[in-house]
């Protein structure tokens, strides 16, 4: 089931001037917002989630370990504490620590993307509608799939992978 959650519309400045269902933030191309967070393990390697195919953006493909959008009235620092429990049942005492914003632009879907990063090694819990898999994988392992295989990866994932390692 999708469920048609509110979402903050916002400028260009990532600044609120609304409010409106997701699914008509997306069908219309409004800028809004959203997080990703990685998850890495003591040995360095990236915690991955596949996305469901029942998902409407980016159905079969790998993620970030998590990634989801604000709802209305919600911080960035919020939605990440919350989309962990949700997604792969990471419970975080704290905000994790802040890496970077990318702007909002096709590539990500209009979104305005904060992106957080957290070790943890597990166990994780995941929801069957969201992830279909998780899957440790090799900082290089992610760099060849891109270069090797197109379609692996969610283009938000790839503009976050390439952002990390400008």
């Amino acid at each position: 089931m999708i469920v048609d959650e509110f979402l903050d519309v916002v400028d260009e400045s990532d600044k609120v001037v609304g409010r409106s269902r997701r699914s008509d933030v997306h069908h219309r191309g409004l800028l809004h917002r959203s997080i990703h967070l990685l998850v890495f393990n003591s040995s360095g390697e990236l915690l991955m989630q596949k996305r469901s195919m029942k998902k409407d953006e980016a159905p079969g493909k790998w993620c970030s370990s998590v990634a989801g959008h604000l709802d209305s009235g919600e911080t960035y620092d919020d939605c990440v504490v919350r989309e962990a429990k949700e997604e792969i049942g990471l419970g975080l005492d704290s905000v994790p620590q802040k890496l970077f914003k990318i702007e909002a632009c096709k590539e990500n879907g209009n979104e305005f993307t904060w992106t957080y990063q957290v070790t943890a090694g597990g166990p994780f819990v995941f929801d069957p509608y969201e992830v279909t898999e998780l899957q440790w994988f090799k900082l290089k392992e992610i760099d060849r799939l891109i270069q090797e295989q197109e379609g692996v990866f969610s283009s938000s994932f790839l503009k976050v992978f390439r952002h990390l390692f400008q």
